[in-house]
């Protein structure tokens, strides 16, 4: 049986995904990079919803690979590291990019369809119970 996260845990996982926008945003900004680079780079990740070509199995591992924060959070610490603070944008926007899905409740994808995610069973904010009646 698949699970979904409700009530106050699911609550609670989109305001941490509204801190980590508005985390990742401020950081970006300190950065003084181009907001156009931000714009541009913001729905890349969205791009992995072609993995579905290849079939639901397939389609949510790559999705979940570009919307899960590890990567990006190594590219950010990273670039830190080595003084790049282009890879640092990148992964600062990346990272934004999954907080605004979690924010909205999209979640992180079961193979069973693109709609059965860890934060609901349907479509996007609409709650597990509500979508299993």
């Amino acid at each position: 049986m698949l699970k979904t996260v409700t009530g106050t845990p699911n609550t609670l996982l989109r305001l941490e995904a509204t801190m980590t926008l508005i985390a990742s945003v401020t950081a970006y900004a300190h950065l003084g990079t181009s907001w156009w680079l931000f714009a541009l780079l913001f729905l890349v990740p969205d791009m992995s919803i072609a993995g579905y070509a290849a079939g639901p199995r397939v389609g949510a591992a790559t999705y979940n690979f570009m919307h899960w924060c590890g990567v990006p959070l190594v590219l950010t610490a990273s670039g830190l590291t080595l003084g790049a603070m282009t890879t640092v944008a990148i992964g600062l926007i990346w990272m934004a990019h999954i907080a605004f899905d979690r924010m909205l409740g999209y979640g992180l994808k079961y193979a069973e369809g693109f709609k059965v995610t860890h934060l609901s069973r349907s479509a996007a904010g609409e709650p597990a119970a509500a979508a299993l009646a």
